[in-house]
Formats: structure tokens, C-alpha cells, sequence
């Protein structure tokens, strides 16, 4: 058994895996990270455990983990997934990334954002709370508005400022809340178009799972998206994937 842990600034992840996924677990990061991830990990027993994500050299040390990047592990979930594919566009709670991948599968080029919440996971929570929208329902409440309004700043702090204003405009939560996915929307397709994007185009990561950011980028990328079934999963599974390649090579991660 080969265990991938995604640490993840929201979330931890886990998967383990031998020729198909065993177990698949997805908590919240809370305040101690390493604690989850032994609690996690207790009780499962794995021979080469790969820890990737925000939080990954936290801990993987004290885990006897190795560490790769989350591009690597996005691409190879992505792959194992969709052997056709050729673009990954993953939105997590504290980061965004587009990567493109060879016809082989190898990584050509990558532009992550990890600076700010521009764009992330993070900014739809806090643009939620503004709303007091759950998160869960912000996607579908977008998708209902009939108006168009607009959000200038993809800034966590000047968009906050914007919506406040917006609201006390009168506009509709629905309509606000289109404008803040389609803000994100325009930030993603143009990380996209810098690096270059090739179908098949996997969506990763828990934003996926936000229907209105999907069909928004479906529709600027002008393809139809390939959704995992469950997309917070994908760099766990890519860390699993790499500890039993390595594993198998009697190699080491580098």
C-alpha cells in the first residue's frame, strides 16, 4: 500500500493506494496540521508515504514522508485519471496553478499564484461570508443572477470593499456573486493562456466542485472541462502514484 497526503491550507487529503484507491479521506487542515495528519495516518498502514501541499514540509519529516511539489502531484493524478490530458487548471484554498503536460505526460510549463488570495479558494470564503452566503451555495446562487455587475479588483481587501459598496447599492447578492466568479474566471483563463492550454483540460482541486466557476471557464476556455469525480483528491492521489513509482525503482524522490 502507497499513501499520498496532500497538506493543504483548507483541507489535508489523503489517499492510499495499490493498484486502485484503497481509502480516500479529505478533513480540515485546522490549527495543527501535523496532529490531523498523524490522527489521520493512525490506524493505516502504508509501505512509502509522499506528502505534497502547503503544508508538506511541516510535516512530512515527522511523518518519515517525502516531499514533492504540487505541480508534480497535480500532474500525475491528473494523468492517471485522464490519460489524454494535457492541461491541468487546479484552485485550491490558497493557490492557483495551471500546469501543461507533454503527450508523455511530462511537465512543460506551470504558473502557480501563491502570493495572495487572488483567485483562490480563500477569496470565495471570505467574498461568501461578506454575502452571508454558505460557500457550499454560492456557486448555483451565481448562476441565477439576470444582471451584470462589475468587480475591478481581484485584491481580497479591495473586492471586500467593492461588494460592501455594491450592497449598499442595492444589487443583488446573485449578481455580486456572478461578478466575484467572474473576476476569478478571468484571472484563471489568462494564467491558462500564458502557459498555453491543450485539451484534454483537467479542473482540480475543491473549487472544481463550484459549478458556476466550472461552467465559467468551460466557456472562456471555449472546452469542455474533464471533472474528477472527487477533484480535492487528485494531489493526494499523485503523491500515492509517485510513492509506489519510486518504491517500485527502489529510488528516491527527487
Amino acid at each position: 500500500m502507497y499513501a499520498g497526503l496532500d497538506v493543504g491550507s483548507r483541507t489535508i487529503k489523503f489517499i492510499n493506494f495499490d493498484n486502485t484507491v484503497r481509502d480516500s479521506v479529505v478533513i480540515e487542515t485546522g490549527v495543527n496540521p501535523l496532529r490531523r495528519c498523524q490522527e489521520l495516518l493512525s490506524g493505516r498502514s502504508h509501505e512509502r508515504l509522499v506528502v505534497t501541499g502547503y503544508g508538506r514540509h511541516l510535516v512530512a519529516s515527522a511523518l518519515r514522508g517525502e516531499v514533492v511539489s504540487e505541480i508534480r502531484a497535480f500532474a500525475k493524478g491528473s494523468r492517471y485519471l485522464y490519460s489524454d490530458c494535457h492541461t491541468v487548471i487546479d484552485i485550491g484554498g490558497q493557490d492557483c496553478k495551471v500546469i501543461a503536460l507533454s503527450d508523455e505526460g511530462e511537465i512543460q510549463k506551470f504558473e502557480m499564484n501563491d502570493r495572495c488570495a487572488a483567485g483562490t479558494g480563500k477569496f470565495l470564503e471570505i467574498m461568501a461570508n461578506t454575502l452571508e452566503i454558505d460557500i457550499r451555495e454560492l456557486g448555483a446562487l451565481a448562476l441565477s443572477a439576470s444582471k451584470v455587475v462589475q468587480i475591478n479588483s481581484l485584491c481580497t481587501v479591495f473586492a471586500e470593499s467593492e461588494v460592501v459598496s455594491l450592497i449598499a447599492r442595492g444589487e443583488e447578492v446573485n449578481a455580486i456573486a456572478l461578478a466575484l466568479h467572474e473576476a476569478i474566471t478571468t484571472r484563471i483563463v489568462t494564467m491558462a493562456r500564458r502557459v498555453g492550454t491543450k485539451e484534454r483540460i483537467v479542473f482540480a482541486g475543491g473549487a472544481a466542485l463550484n459549478i458556476c466557476l466550472r461552467q465559467l471557464v468551460g466557456q472562456k476556455l471555449g472546452a469542455n472541462l474533464a471533472i474528477p469525480t472527487e477533484p480535492q483528491t487528485v494531489g493526494a492521489l499523485g503523491a500515492a502514484l509517485l510513492a509506489k513509482e519510486f518504491a517500485m525503482s527502489n529510488n528516491t524522490l527527487q
